[in-house]
Formats: structure tokens, sequence, C-alpha cells
């Protein structure tokens, strides 16, 4: 899963290596130079693809594929240049929905805050999508 998502074409762009994928927590490093804003500091787009990119990992570990549905992201400050970190945890799931938070650091200290909604597309829900009681 991880060599998957690595391996893609936008991965491969922007430079994004998972450092690590164990007890429910990813990791996912980007070197950042050539990624710079107007201001000289990291694009905000970076920061996102980033968490974004750790948190597509998280999501499909569990061997059900999940895709985004919603994802919120909160830039504290700006980063240095060099290399940023993302580390992903699921914050709570439901049958067919899960919710992950991904922080994102400049060496010790957090430059932003993801939230990422993912719906579970391969998991069958016994009842049909909406159904209410008695369904």
């Amino acid at each position: 899963m991880v060599r998957r998502f690595d391996a893609c074409g936008f991965a491969r762009l922007l430079g994004l290596e998972t450092a690590g994928a164990t007890g429910g927590c990813v990791r996912v490093i980007m070197r950042t130079e050539g990624m710079e804003n107007a201001h000289g500091t990291t694009h905000g787009g970076a920061i996102f693809a980033l968490a974004d990119h750790a948190f597509g990992i998280a999501g499909n570990l569990d061997g059900v594929d999940q895709t985004a549905i919603s994802a919120h992201i909160r830039y504290f400050s700006p980063p240095a240049t060099g290399t940023l970190e993302a580390v992903a945890r699921k914050v709570s799931e439901t049958e067919r929905t899960s919710v992950y938070a991904v922080d994102v650091f400049s060496g010790d200290r957090r430059v932003a805050s993801f939230e990422g909604i993912g719906f579970k597309t391969g998991a069958v829900p016994e009842r049909g999508w909406g159904a209410g009681p008695g369904a």
C-alpha cells in the first residue's frame, strides 16, 4: 500500500517519501527546496499536498479503499526551508467514514494541522446507503 502511494506520479513530482507506517501512524517527509511562494517560504499548497498524502496512506492502511470527502488545514507559522514531516493518525471511524488528524512539522515546530474525512469505498454496509430504521 505504502509503495503504491509513494510511486504515484504526484508523490514523485513533489518528492514525497513515507518514512514510517506503524501502529496506525504514518510519517511522510518532503524536501521544500524549489517549493517557495512569493514570500520565500514553503507554499501552502505544497504543505497541504504533503498532509493530504499522509492522510491518504493512513486511510488506506487497513485494506479498505477510502477516498477523501473533506479536508481542512490550519497554518500556524511559515516553515523553514529544508524538510517537512507530516504525521497522520486515525481519530475516529464509523462503518462508512473515518477522520484523520495530520500534523506537519518543520523540525520540532508544528507549522500546520490538517483534518481529513475519508469515505470507505471498499466497505459494503449490511443496510443500504441512507436506509432508515427497519430498512
